[in-house]
């Protein structure tokens, strides 16, 4: 089996256009330090390790400690989880493979009902990948479940 490593680190710079659009959540106590290969963003703060989920758009303080939040990481479970291995690895497995600065991303996200699976993954830059998650979740955070979408803008990160 071929090991896949499963997250990846970017420039501040680049965290930095990355997050732009996430300003609605207060991401400013916490800096960016890596990635999952699907852009989920682990942030370091002084009260512990943060998870921006960049599919689910939500971000949550998961671990206390680096020890706390490598542990998880290598498990089974919390690869599954925080990385989505199983998945990264089936694109792997498909000859999806990644750029250094991509990341993939679901081409019908599923925030707007797309599946979670390789079929509907891509490979994006992520700096775009990320900021558009941002700007997507933004723009319907705040409808009720079900809602239909008809519209949604996006701008230039």
């Amino acid at each position: 089996m071929v090991l896949v490593e499963l997250t990846k680190s970017f420039s501040s710079e680049e965290f930095g256009r990355a997050l732009e659009s996430w300003a609605w959540l207060d991401l400013s106590s916490a800096a960016p330090a890596f990635t999952s290969l699907f852009g989920n963003v682990f942030l370091r703060s002084d009260d512990g390790w943060w998870y921006l989920d960049t599919v689910e758009g939500t971000l949550t303080r998961q671990w206390a400690t680096q020890e706390e939040l490598a542990a998880e990481l290598a498990t089974d479970e919390g690869q599954d989880q925080y990385l989505l291995g199983g998945l990264a690895w089936s694109a792997r497995q498909r000859g999806i493979d990644l750029e250094p600065q991509q990341v993939y991303d679901f081409q019908v996200p599923p925030a707007l009902g797309g599946p979670i699976e390789v079929e509907n993954i891509a490979p994006v830059d992520f700096v775009v990948a990320v900021n558009i998650a941002g700007q997507l979740h933004d723009q319907i955070r705040d409808l009720p479940p079900g809602t239909p979408i008809s519209e949604i803008k996006l701008e230039r990160p």
